[in-house]
């Protein structure tokens, strides 16, 4: 893009450190070297380059080991994160030891400081605000971290410290790189102290923003919450890639105020539409604004985390905008209409709550329970229906009984039905409402009854449940479609995903705090074990499934 300039010129001195026929595949080759991204040394391995667009193999011999040590002597030292640097360069090389603790494998990421990259959230930077970067590997976050602590520093003239865990942001040695501008580096000995390092940052320095890389124990969010509390700007990266994924991390979901359950009274929830137990913010966000990067170009934008985080647990749209910069560097800006988490899917159930999905209007998934109704009030639901459709069918008036209305009218426009929700029972033709209502034989549903008008139950107050008895009351059948919003996950229990996310949720946060070196899952489905391989993922943990079917789990482990 014409206004953002590539500032580093120092690429060279990560090529010294290199084998001299590295070097030369590299400044030789049809490749444009501002597009790599890093280069991989692994003992008995081809040497490898990895690009922006694409990979290749930098030579037919194999990698040795008095290669590797050769690198290691040309580069600083490595921490016990086992990362080193170049001094007064942004280059990272990261070791793999073996059980010896030797040196086996080294990933060479080149670091670069780019300029403009801030613009596309320079508006947010200046309110003073602070703000949360979100996004996969590789996808800029530190680059745009280093940049709004330039931006602050030299152009705003604000005084900003960098608590700088790897020396990743200010690059390697004692004196920082240029890229951070008049900003000043504290470093960190070990990984293990960057929470106290942001508090001493605060009491001995007098910043007036703080910007941190890596937010990942419940130490540093609970330091980053104390930093915001003494009204200091704090920008800063956390592990993870979504708003929704950091809710439902029980470690840095306090960066976004954090989650309880909370216990309604009777007349609270049915005020609400709700179940008595629902789901709450704990506490106000430590970060006022959160922003999801894609790229440089692309990023969602949560303007207000507190709306936000409320809104998703109500079960809503939560507020957001998507920006994007196009080819000329112009800014296109769209409010966000995304599909939300389902509140109890969160992995946090209350008191109250029981996992579970029924399988039809009148019958408990587990074992079948039944109501103790008959007749048309509780229709059977029969899974084997015909392939049905709504059109034509006459319009069905529906009075949601301690059922989310939001949920309820989401459910009815993803399956396209002819139904409204009505205000009033006496306008309803039929009632939707939860078991622990229709097992307390509330009295407006015995006065629905009497009248004729049907009532169905459903177990869990979830978007899924809706659609499936949505699906029963116009006779469609779940089509086949993998797309489907019926049949995203006809095949388990919505009970059982709940229980299985929570039990990955907590297998990951003993993983990643160091308590267990791997954890081994109960035996699932392979649908669930998929989303729990897709959450490991989002953790950059590894994981793989293990035994036979029917006894198939997954592991976790780094």
């Amino acid at each position: 893009m014409s206004e953002r300039r590539d500032v580093t010129n120092d690429i060279q001195l990560l090529l010294n450190a290199l084998p001299a026929h590295i070097q030369e595949a590299i400044t030789t080759g049809e490749d444009d070297p501002a597009d790599l991204l890093e280069i991989v040394m692994d003992l008995g391995r081809l040497p490898e380059a990895r690009y922006r667009d694409k990979e290749r193999f930098l030579s037919d011999r194999e990698v040795t080991q008095e290669e590797i040590d050769a690198v290691i002597s040309r580069i600083g030292e490595f921490g016990e994160d086992n990362r080193a640097g170049i001094p007064r360069t942004l280059h990272r090389i990261s070791g793999i030891r073996n059980r010896r603790g030797t040196v086996i494998g080294l990933t060479c990421r080149v670091g670069r400081a780019v300029f403009g990259t801030v613009a596309i959230i320079r508006d947010l930077v200046e309110t003073g605000q602070s703000i949360l970067l979100l996004g996969k590997p590789g996808t800029g976050k530190t680059t745009l971290l280093r940049e709004t602590a330039r931006v602050l520093a030299e152009e705003l003239r604000k005084r900003v410290v960098i608590v700088d865990t790897s020396n990743e942001i200010a690059g390697d040695g004692d004196i920082p790189h240029p890229g951070i501008g008049r900003a000043r580096r504290m470093q960190v000995p070990r990984p293990a102290e960057q929470h106290a390092v942001m508090i001493e940052a605060v009491e001995n320095h007098m910043p007036e923003v703080i910007v941190i890389d890596e937010i990942g124990t419940e130490l540093e969010a609970m330091a980053a919450r104390t930093i915001a509390e003494r009204g200091v700007q704090l920008v800063g990266t956390a592990h993870g890639n979504t708003l929704d994924n950091l809710m439902v991390n029980p470690t840095l979901s306090d960066l976004v105020g954090g989650i309880q359950a909370v216990t309604l009274g009777d007349e609270e929830a049915r005020r609400r539409g709700t179940q008595k137990t629902v789901l709450e913010r704990k506490a106000p966000p430590t970060f006022d604004v959160l922003v999801e990067i894609q790229n440089w170009d692309h990023v969602t934008v949560y303007e207000d985390v507190a709306a936000a985080v409320d809104a998703i647990l109500r079960g809503e749209d939560p507020p957001a905008e998507e920006r994007r910069r196009d080819a000329d560097g112009v800014l296109h800006s769209t409010p966000v209409h995304r599909e939300v988490i389902d509140a109890p899917a969160l992995g946090r159930r209350g008191p109250g709550q029981r996992g579970g999905m029924e399988r039809g209007g009148n019958q408990m998934a587990r074992g079948g329970e039944r109501m103790g109704t008959s007749g048309p009030r509780m229709r059977e639901r029969n899974g084997g229906g015909s392939n049905g459709s709504a059109v034509g069918q006459p319009t069905q008036r529906i009075f949601p009984f301690g059922v989310s209305r939001n949920r309820l009218e989401t459910a009815i426009e993803r399956l396209r039905v002819p139904a409204v929700i009505v205000r009033d029972m006496k306008d309803a033709t039929l009632v939707m409402t939860l078991k622990n209502y229709y097992r307390q034989s509330a009295q407006r549903l015995r006065q629905a009854e009497e009248q004729g008008v049907p009532v169905y139950v459903l177990r869990n107050n979830t978007i899924s449940q809706m659609e499936r008895q949505l699906a029963h009351v116009f006779n469609l059948r779940e089509p086949d479609n993998d797309e489907s919003p019926l049949s995203a996950r006809r095949s388990d229990d919505s009970g059982v995903v709940e229980e299985a996310l929570l039990e990955v949720e907590q297998a990951i946060t003993q993983v990643m705090n160091g308590e267990r070196s791997a954890v081994e899952l109960a035996p699932r489905s392979s649908y669930i074990r998929r989303l729990q391989h897709q959450m490991a993922d989002r953790y950059n943990l590894r994981s793989e499934s293990r035994g036979e079917e029917l006894n198939r789990r997954v592991k976790i482990f780094r």
